[in-house]
């Protein structure tokens, strides 16, 4: 099925939301969309991102693949609408809330055992049992 295309005859601006760490295709994309009349929104992060898409004034959104933090699964089944994707399974959002956490607490285990409500052993546990050791965005930095 095609979508129509918004084209430089439009009436209304159209703001896009690009979302990427890659300062070059940022730059390009948003002069591309500039040169098309619209409205480019910039945001480097995907909790940036989340946040101006949570806005009523984005109209296209184009999020890069390799963006750190975003969950595909969840944007799949926002894009799939209500009740047309499976539950995700607990221990895949434990997983990734742990994540969350160590992220904020940039890898300081004991603060977030702490936020999560655990004991430290027990989230030792979990960072090993959900592989999250091997992952260095979520040492201490």
């Amino acid at each position: 099925m095609a979508l129509p295309v918004p084209t430089v005859g439009s009436a209304r601006k159209l703001a896009f939301l690009i979302a990427s760490e890659r300062e070059t295709l940022t730059r390009a994309l948003a002069e591309a969309v500039r040169a098309q009349g619209n409205q480019p929104i910039v945001q480097e992060t995907a909790a940036a991102a989340a946040q101006a898409l949570a806005s009523p004034i984005i109209d296209v959104a184009i999020i890069d693949g390799a963006l750190p933090g975003v969950n595909w699964d969840l944007v799949r089944q926002a894009l799939a609408g209500d009740g047309a994707a499976d539950p995700e399974p607990l221990d895949a959002v434990e997983r990734r809330h742990i994540a969350a956490v160590l992220r904020h607490t940039r890898g300081n285990r004991r603060n977030a055992a702490q936020l999560l409500g655990i004991a430290r052993s027990t989230l030792l546990a979990k960072v090993r049992r959900y592989g999250l050791d091997r992952d260095p965005s979520l040492r201490r930095g």
